[in-house]
């Protein structure tokens, strides 16, 4: 039986945050590995500790005069339910994406003030 990676990555995408976790958590456990990021130590970005930063949050500061349209915003972008992304909104300022790249930073502060909301790079 082959892996449909196409049929596999949409059924991803439908999936709620919990699934996911659950899922991350079961394959932790089948494999023994760790979804969990390395840390690297600080003296090993050659010690001058000024490296160029490669991961950005962003930051939904306020949802602005059209809450629902920001409501439906962060649902695009994060894939949460209607209720989660409707609580992450209200209690703003808070992480819509962490460790991301500078290019998908963009993009989702884009799609995010796009819909009224004001947004914050980190």
């Amino acid at each position: 039986m082959a892996l449909d990676k196409d049929q596999f990555i949409e059924d991803l995408k439908g999936a709620s945050i919990t699934d996911l976790n659950d899922l991350v958590k079961a394959i932790e456990d089948e494999f023994g590995v760790s979804a969990a990021a390395p840390v690297a130590d600080a003296g090993a970005a050659g010690g001058d500790g000024a490296a160029a930063k490669s991961t950005f949050t962003v930051e939904l500061t306020e949802a602005g005069s059209a809450k629902v349209k920001a409501i439906k915003a962060v649902r695009e972008i994060t894939g949460l339910g209607l209720k989660d992304a409707k609580d992450l909104v209200d209690k703003a300022p808070s992480a819509i994406k962490e460790d991301v790249s500078e290019d998908e930073a963009n993009d989702v502060k884009a799609k995010l003030e796009e819909a009224g909301a004001v947004v914050t790079v980190k």
